[in-house]
Order: C-alpha cells, then sequence, then structure tokens
C-alpha cells in the first residue's frame, strides 16, 4: 500500500474540552486558548491548518500528545531554509498548497499519527485587530468548529422524558453551563463598556471597575444551530477617534519598540452625506478581463462599460484597461472625463478584442500601483473577471496588500469564474464589494450599483497631531491613510518615545482632522498615559507586524539596517511572523520541552538527541473555497490509504479523487449574488438613448433622439411648451420623462437620470413643470416635474 494525501476538511476529530480567555481592549483583542481533540477508532495522520489574515497574528503553537511536544518557533529565513531542507515531510506542505480545496494564506502543521482513541492538546494564542461595525461594535468572532461537541436541552425538547437518555458527554454544571466549555472575556476601554451582544448563551456582564471600564462576560453553552460565535462589544462615546497605550516590556532596552509604550489609534472619520465639491470626485478605472468578449454576448459587455462612462460626473479622472496575456490601457494614463474623452473612450468600447490566452493581471495591477494618485481623486478600481489567474494569487494579493490604504477594488466575477475567491480577497482587503455575477444582463446592473456607491463623499487630507507631555514624542509605525471611504476603519501605531519631565502629567491628546469635500473636521481625544498591563502585548506585536510588512515592502537602506536588525530581533521575541522570518516545528519529549510565551529561536533544542523537525510553515492554499472569509477555522487533514492493486497498479483515478471531493465543493460561503433582473423593456432603444447622452448629462435635439423616441421631428417641435425654451432642455427632458418610465425595470439608470436633473437646475429659464406636462403628453407617460427637482 502507499498513503494518498487526501485532503478535506475532517469533522471526525472533534474538540472534546475547549478553553479560551479572551481579553479585548477597545479594538485589540489578545486569545490564549487550549483545545483538546480525541479521536476516534481509526488511527490519523493529521496537519493543523489555521487562516492568517492581514489582521491577524498567530504568535504561539505548540500540540502535545502523550509524552511527545511539537512547538512552531521563529527563524530568520536564510536559516529556517536551511532547517527546512533537512525536514523530511516538506513535499506533503506542497503537495497540501495545489491539492486542498482551501484558498488562502495558513498556518500548516503536521502533527504526525494519531492513534485509535488518542488525544491531541493543541495551545494556540493569538492577536487581532478587531473590526468596527457599522453601528458603532467591536466584532469578534470564534469558528463553530473550535467549540467542542455538545447537546442541549432544548435540541431534545421533542422528545419525551421517559425517552431522554443523555450519553456521558452531555455534561452540564448546576447553572446550565457546558462543563467541557471555559470561555471567558475580560473588556477594557477607557470611554467605559456599555453592553455585549452574544448570538450564545451567556452570563451577565459583570462589571469589574465602579466606572464601568472593565467587565467580563462568559458563554454557557455554544452558539446555536452550529454557528460561529459572535460577539459584538458596544463602547461609550464616540468612535471616530480611540487610544489604547500599552505599557512596554520592562526586560527590554528602552527605545526599542519593545522597550517603549505604543499607542494603537482607531480611526472612523464621520462622513457626512455632501453635494460632491469640484475637487473631489476620483479616479475610476475599469479593468475588463477579455475572454468575457469571446462569445456571443460581447454587447452585454460594452453595455457595461457604456453605461459606466455615462454615468460618470463631470471632472472625475478615468481609464479603461482590457487585460489577457498582455494589457492595454485606453489612454497612457488617468484622462480628465470631458465630452471629447468621453466620446473617444465610447468609440473605442467595440475595438476590445477577445483573448482566451494567459491572465496577466498581476502586470496591470503592478503598473497601476506604479502610477501617482490624483491629488483630490480617490483611486476606485473595478476589475471584471471570468478567467483563472494561473499561480499568481500571492503576488497579486500582496501587491494589493501594499497598496490597500491608497485605493478600493470593486470586483465582478462571473458565476463560472475560477478566481471568484481572488476578487472577493481583493474587495475584502481593500473594503471594497465582490459581486458575484449571476448573468451576464445583470452586469450593468451591479456595476452602477457599486458605481453609486463608489461615488460617495471621501474623507480625505487625513492627519494626526499629538499632544504628549514635555520630553515624550511619538515616532510613527503605521501612519493614517491618505484618505477613507464611509464606514472604513483604519488602525494606526506609533511609538512613544523619551521620558516625561513631569512624572505626575500622564495624559495627551491626539487630534485627527480631514476634509470632506468643501467642508472641514476635526476631533480631540484625550487618553491616559498610564498604559495597559497586558503580558501578552497584543498592540506591540499589531505593531510590529505592520513595521515589518512596511520595511518589507518599501526597502532597507544602509542608514536603517540598525532598525531592520531590531525589528527582525524583536520579531523573533514576540513571535510575529514576517518575510524576514519563516516558522520551524520542532518534535521533542515532554521532559525535556520548555515553557515559552512566544515562539522564540532555540537551537539547544532543536539539536538535542531526543528532538526532530517537522513540516511547519505559512502556506499560500491555491484550493476554491476561502478560508477566513467569516472567521477563523479549524480543519483537519486524514492521510487515506489506497491500496495500488485496486488501482491495477496504474495512477490514481483523478476522476474518481474529483468524484470524491464533488461534496466539499457543495459546501457554500457568502458572496453578493446578483438578483436576475426584470427585461421587459427594449434595450436596443435604451442603449441609443444612453449613447446619446453627453458627458454632462444633457441630450441634443437630434433625428436619432426623435427616433429613439419614437416620434417625429414635427410632432417633437410642435409640442416645445414656448419658444423661450431652449432645444436642448426641451430633449432633455423628453429623454428623462423616456427613461424614467424604464426607472421600475432599469435601475442603472438613476445616475444618467441624476446627472441630467442637475445639469436642469442650472439652466435658465426652462420651465419645468411645463416641460414634463408636454412631455407626458407626447410620450403617454405620467411622471411628476417633482421627480427631477431632488
Amino acid at each position: 500500500q502507499r498513503g494518498i494525501w487526501f485532503f478535506s476538511s475532517y469533522t471526525g476529530l472533534e474538540p472534546d474540552a475547549v478553553t479560551v480567555n479572551v481579553t479585548i481592549q477597545d479594538f485589540v483583542a489578545s486569545v490564549v486558548s487550549e483545545l483538546v481533540f480525541c479521536n476516534d477508532q481509526v488511527s490519523r495522520d493529521i496537519m493543523f491548518l489555521f487562516p492568517v489574515d492581514s489582521h491577524t497574528v498567530v504568535h504561539t503553537f505548540y500540540a502535545t500528545m502523550g509524552d511527545t511536544r511539537i512547538e512552531a518557533m521563529l527563524w530568520e529565513k536564510e536559516e529556517a531554509q536551511r532547517l527546512c531542507k533537512a525536514t523530511s515531510g516538506m513535499e506533503n506542505l506542497r503537495y497540501l498548497q495545489d491539492q486542498c480545496d482551501l484558498w488562502g494564506p495558513v498556518f500548516a502543521c503536521f502533527l504526525g499519527t494519531v492513534p485509535p482513541n488518542g488525544e491531541v492538546a493543541i495551545s494556540l494564542c493569538y492577536a487581532q485587530e478587531l473590526l468596527l461595525q457599522p453601528d458603532g461594535a467591536a466584532l469578534f468572532c470564534w469558528p463553530d468548529a473550535l467549540f467542542p461537541r455538545m447537546k442541549t436541552f432544548s435540541e431534545v425538547s421533542s422528545f419525551t422524558v421517559s425517552h431522554l437518555l443523555l450519553p456521558a458527554d452531555w455534561l452540564f454544571s448546576d447553572d446550565g453551563a457546558a462543563e467541557n466549555l471555559h470561555f471567558t472575556v475580560c473588556l477594557k476601554s477607557a470611554q467605559g463598556v456599555s453592553h455585549v451582544d452574544i448570538n450564545s448563551s451567556h452570563t451577565p456582564l459583570r462589571y469589574t471597575a465602579p466606572d464601568q471600564t472593565s467587565a467580563e462576560v462568559s458563554l454557557k453553552l455554544t452558539p446555536w444551530l452550529k454557528c460561529d460565535l459572535r460577539l459584538l462589544v458596544y463602547y461609550r462615546g464616540p468612535h471616530s477617534l480611540n487610544a489604547v497605550v500599552e505599557r512596554a516590556d520592562p526586560k527590554a532596552p528602552s527605545g526599542s519598540l519593545l522597550g517603549d509604550p505604543v499607542v494603537m489609534v482607531t480611526l472612523m472619520p464621520s462622513i457626512p452625506e455632501v453635494v460632491h465639491s469640484p475637487g473631489q470626485l476620483g479616479e475610476f478605472l475599469f479593468l475588463m478581463d477579455r475572454s468575457l468578449f469571446h462569445d456571443g454576448q460581447v454587447l452585454l459587455e460594452e453595455n457595461t462599460l457604456l453605461f459606466l462612462l455615462k454615468s460618470l460626473p463631470l471632472g472625475c479622472y478615468f481609464n479603461i484597461y482590457s487585460f489577457g496575456a498582455t494589457f492595454q490601457a485606453f489612454y497612457p494614463q488617468s484622462v480628465e472625463y470631458t465630452q471629447e474623452s468621453m466620446s473617444n473612450a465610447v468609440g473605442r468600447i467595440s475595438s476590445i478584442c477577445p483573448d482566451l490566452g494567459g491572465c496577466d493581471l498581476l502586470g496591470l495591477l503592478r503598473s497601476i500601483y506604479s502610477t501617482p494618485l490624483l491629488h483630490g481623486h480617490p483611486r476606485q478600481l473595478f476589475i471584471f473577471i471570468e478567467r483563472k489567474i494561473s499561480n499568481e494569487e500571492e503576488e497579486v494579493m500582496a501587491e494589493v496588500y501594499r497598496y490597500r490604504d491608497h485605493h478600493r477594488c470593486f470586483s465582478f466575477p462571473t458565476n463560472q469564474c475560477d478566481s471568484f475567491h481572488l476578487a472577493q480577497a481583493m474587495a475584502l482587503e481593500t473594503k471594497g464589494k465582490c459581486v458575484c455575477i449571476h448573468s451576464r444582463m445583470d452586469m450593468t446592473s451591479e456595476a452602477v450599483k457599486c458605481l453609486q456607491q463608489a461615488l460617495q463623499p471621501v474623507a480625505t487630507g487625513i492627519s494626526l497631531h499629538w499632544d504628549l507631555p514635555p520630553g515624550l514624542e511619538v515616532s510613527m509605525i503605521r501612519k493614517a491613510p491618505e484618505m477613507m471611504f464611509q464606514g472604513h476603519q483604519s488602525f494606526i501605531y506609533a511609538q512613544i518615545c523619551g521620558q516625561a519631565q513631569d512624572a505626575e502629567v500622564n495624559e495627551g491628546a491626539v487630534t485627527l482632522q480631514y476634509h470632506v469635500g468643501s467642508q472641514s473636521f476635526e476631533y480631540t481625544l484625550r487618553f491616559s498615559l498610564s498604559p495597559s498591563s497586558d503580558d501578552r502585548l497584543p498592540v506591540h506585536r499589531m505593531a510590529m507586524m505592520h513595521l515589518l510588512w512596511k520595511l518589507a515592502l518599501e526597502g532597507t537602506s544602509r542608514a536603517e539596517k540598525d532598525l531592520w536588525h531590531s525589528a527582525v530581533k524583536s520579531s523573533l521575541s514576540l513571535g510575529v511572523p514576517s518575510p524576514f522570518t519563516s516558522i520551524v516545528a520542532v518534535r521533542v519529549k515532554q521532559s525535556d520541552a520548555s515553557c515559552h510565551d512566544s515562539l522564540p529561536p532555540g537551537s539547544s533544542m532543536l539539536f538535542s538527541p531526543s528532538s526532530n523537525l517537522v513540516p511547519c510553515q505559512l502556506l499560500w492554499l491555491h484550493g476554491f473555497r476561502p478560508v477566513w472569509f467569516k472567521s477563523t477555522r479549524f480543519w483537519m487533514i486524514q492521510k487515506c490509504q489506497i491500496c495500488l492493486e485496486t488501482l491495477g497498479h496504474k495512477a490514481p483515478d483523478t476522476e474518481a479523487l474529483t468524484q470524491l471531493s464533488a461534496s466539499w465543493k457543495a459546501d457554500s460561503w457568502d458572496w453578493t449574488i446578483s438578483p436576475l433582473s426584470t427585461r421587459l423593456c427594449d434595450f436596443s432603444r435604451l442603449r441609443v438613448m444612453v449613447a446619446l447622452q453627453k458627458a454632462n448629462g444633457s441630450w441634443a435635439f437630434t433625428t436619432a433622439l426623435v427616433s429613439a423616441l419614437g416620434l417625429s421631428e414635427a410632432d417633437v417641435e410642435g409640442r416645445r411648451p414656448s419658444e423661450g425654451v431652449q432645444a436642448t432642455a426641451w430633449a432633455t427632458v423628453l429623454a428623462l420623462v423616456w427613461l424614467h418610465q424604464y426607472k421600475w425595470k432599469v435601475p442603472w439608470s438613476e445616475l444618467l437620470e441624476a446627472k441630467a436633473c442637475r445639469w436642469l437646475q442650472n439652466q435658465p429659464e426652462v420651465q419645468l413643470d411645463k416641460c414634463v406636462e408636454a412631455a407626458n403628453s407626447l410620450l403617454g407617460c405620467f411622471v411628476e416635474p417633482s421627480v427631477f427637482r431632488t
């Protein structure tokens, strides 16, 4: 027999006991967990996978099985690569990358063979930035897969008491809580903890400070219906600006990142609904996969670009790119949206040729990101994609991550797209939106809806100003972004350096300033310089992660070599993975294992006679199902023994394996699916009407317009309310009334109507009421003039 790795999420090995302690300080969480898994009657080779993302740092991992302990450690990259070459079984990780059904970055560690009825105890610790929800709550998630298996009395309420037999694993304490679940959450905030909302049975919120700045809550049972835990924490006070100061590590030298306090500032600017000012309109880049143009539906893709171009506002900047084996741009760089540039672009849409070859999205993104941002014009990408992005997903996401604070992505994968997981990840990383196009007929509608979102007001000119006691200053680790969209959140980190001249002054202040259009906003927050005392240093760990990525992406000069060495040394001691380090895992006997709070290097352990290396790395999986779409999850990977005699001494039957794995593909994940729109209008006439609209929103009185309206020139001219009404204004009202009758069928015409209405409002002597009345009579419509005054 030969062992063939067969990767799947394995539900047979479920947690038997779970202990979790979560400390949440405003918008950063520190998690310490102990997970005990019990095997069934079959011996299994297993691997631990834990998803990682740009908001999470896994800094401690070790597993014990009997008298063996496997511990992950960080080493400098070159040394780790040398050690990995001496590690047997690394090919299994490479096989995992390509054959696992999951997609995305994970921490992977091979744990070896668990015997029948064997037990695996895992210790997992991580720090995590918590995202702010629209209602102001901080959201913490814990995956259902990491809860112990249990049943509650309510699940068997349909049975009579005489038939109720409770198995041995149905263990509850006197207060109805599960005895194999110990899940405690400690909450802290200088603003005060208001309340929590948890989708599970829990103890009442208990305040542990008189001023309600700290509180505790514990779970009694797992969430109902096998859902992930969703813990929403609500704080008192405004949410536009928040600051947390974490104390220095007393063992680290002063002046280093670990040796100084670090402040984490959370920004979420309040952006009012205002009319766009001329200086803040945006740069809109439309990226079209040329494989979308290969079938008989080319006209639908052309319609999408036509409607998007016609819906843009005057004064913005735009460009159109098509990509396949190579990429091409309509213009060398983005151009201002004018009548001339718009007409030129519309005329070039039909020149996009189909291309079923390669897909150089990576090269296109690098070209776009290398061009300077236009001051006052937030950059937003609309990416339409159908084909597979070969094996460049990791490189694509690295580029997106590098420039995530400088742009936003709206992605539109088709329902047949092999890279919809990548499209989803790009949108998530840049806080955009991903819409899975269920039907090509819906592409235009969904794209215009996203354009409406993209045209909403934006906060620009964002800056932070610090006011600290004499002797103290801040050194920025992660700066404020240049722009922020409505509802978006950003984490800023700074090192507090120096020594206060007056030890009794323990308060500082930070002021947030930004602009929305022509309006200016300013918020000041005073915060305590008496740092929080979390020994796990979650704020320092998150700050270290951002610093290391900054050094890796920006490069390091000779003058910064000392900073680089110091940062790498600190990352090793904190257990923060980075582009400069790699993970190495070692198997040792329990008698030789040392207790560690993080993942430090330990050469004496590595080369002791009782230890050996095991496969363990941060990997990018190339499957089809995102591992971190909603929350972290635990996956077990089973090794199946397949008898080669059964296969006739031939290579494994890939078709049979595909059929075996088909059930996994049925597992669903959330994405926005565009609804089937109503198709009751004459789309050819509608397309002509849209094509005739000018960049400023008006329509000219032309024979083509009259023909599209289904009228004669004599009728149109004869019904004009008066000679004082300009022909262009009269034509625009006619087109608006004609369009409005299809509004319930074609919702994507709203932006076109809005442009036309703004143009009409700026025209003298339009006589709107009389024009609309005449247009209704001529076209047989019933539209109120008030509709066009909003």
